[in-house]
């Protein structure tokens, strides 16, 4: 009998995926992780971790499995809370739940899981894990998107390395939400109706601004106006030699000064916004809406132009250096001069779109058919073959 370590969330995708297994015929143990308990970041005086928890330990219950609580909250403040400031510092997006699986689940929790003599760490990622056979007949196992196309959540793990996917296991990836809820609900599970958590990886309720505006101090700048007719999107078209040239060139982002328009109003803190941003910037008196197109943190200014379709947010190429590149499919990288067609999103909730990658020699292009709105440095790029995620990196 194989025995699996479940991280039971307190939620009804970690509960059903508990159940399956033991229909399953696995011995299963359940364990939660606490990740967190600096309780001066947490929005509201609930403690969203014990009530968590506390669900967690009820679904064991009734399913007559093992439980225990982990504290893993060293760990996720040096891997990722102390990361992710680092990034927001630096003017980047870091994705915390991409992170937080490569890091915490299926790092630091499975080698847990593995002490505690688990042949499998499994999670309720709506996702499902393929194995083929290389050229030279061994096992490569694939990571492939969930059968449900509105909940497929393979981007958040497409950070993981053969090794961990050779010990993961995804019970609910071949499930749509509703069959989920509709098990838990003939489970009489206490997760069954729980809605699902929008807080940070594991955390809870926060959300992400608060997060930050009690870490990062506040600092007042300006808020730049910049009309789509600016120069800087006309600029003159070289002559390429080479497509890693043209590559380079439609890769680079626009670069603003103070006086590349008129300042509309002050902001507390360049680090608090990212590109493409909506909310928070507090300017009236415009016909549409106003977009965060660019961040200065250096000059601590942001950058911003109206309306959705302004030129400032969009580009069509970005690059990936090498030291950022992962590809979970390593028989199937690309060596340098190489290139592949694929389909590739930059954020978790994006259709796929298609995309050519190009290997050169310090890094990877992604050139995609469209372009993108709001690249952001520090996010994770995607890429797949139909429904296999090949790999990853971070937008440089």
């Amino acid at each position: 009998m194989k025995r699996v370590v479940v991280g039971l969330s307190g939620g009804v995708d970690s509960s059903v995926a508990a159940y399956l297994l033991q229909q399953q015929g696995y011995e299963v143990i359940g364990l939660f992780m606490k990740n967190w308990h600096d309780d001066s970041v947490t929005i509201s005086n609930e403690c969203p971790w014990l009530e968590d928890s506390n669900d967690a330990m009820l679904v064991a219950e009734k399913l007559g499995i093992p439980f225990q609580v982990v504290d893993l909250s060293k760990e996720y403040q040096e891997r990722i809370v102390d990361y992710m400031f680092n990034e927001y510092e630096r003017g980047r997006t870091p994705n915390p739940d991409v992170l937080c699986n490569r890091e915490i689940k299926f790092d630091v929790f499975m080698k847990i899981a593995l002490e505690l003599g688990a042949d499998y760490v499994a999670t309720g990622h709506y996702c499902r894990r393929g194995v083929v056979q290389d050229v030279h007949g061994n096992d490569v196992y694939q990571l492939k998107a969930g059968v449900d196309n509105n909940k497929d959540q393979s981007y958040f793990l497409c950070q993981l390395s053969q090794k961990q996917l050779s010990k993961a296991l995804f019970p609910i990836g071949e499930l749509t939400k509703p069959e989920v809820r509709e098990i838990a609900k003939e489970l009489d599970l206490v997760t069954a109706d729980k809605k699902d958590s929008q807080g940070l990886c594991f955390i809870g309720k926060v959300r992400l601004p608060e997060f930050l505006q009690q870490k990062l101090q506040p600092k007042e700048g300006v808020i730049v106006q910049v009309d789509k007719s600016n120069q800087t999107y006309n600029k003159e078209i070289p002559v390429f030699e080479t497509k890693e040239e043209e590559l380079a060139f439609y890769s680079q982002k626009y670069s603003y000064t103070i006086t590349s328009g008129k300042i509309v109003a002050k902001h507390q803190g360049a680090h608090y916004f990212t590109k493409g941003q909506r909310k928070g910037l507090a300017v009236g008196g415009t016909q549409e809406p106003l977009f965060v197109i660019e961040t200065d943190v250096k000059e601590n200014i942001i950058y911003a132009g109206e309306g959705k379709q302004h030129p400032g947010l969009y580009r069509k190429v970005l690059f990936v250096s090498n030291a950022e590149l992962h590809w979970i499919r390593e028989d199937l990288s690309l060596k340098t001069g190489e290139s592949k067609d694929v389909l590739a999103r930059i954020r978790y909730r994006q259709p796929l779109e298609k995309a050519t990658l190009y290997q050169v020699e310090g890094g990877m292009y992604v050139e995609f058919q469209n372009p993108q709105s709001a690249i952001q440095e520090g996010q994770f790029v995607a890429w797949h073959l139909e429904d296999e995620l090949l790999g990853s990196g971070v937008i440089a």
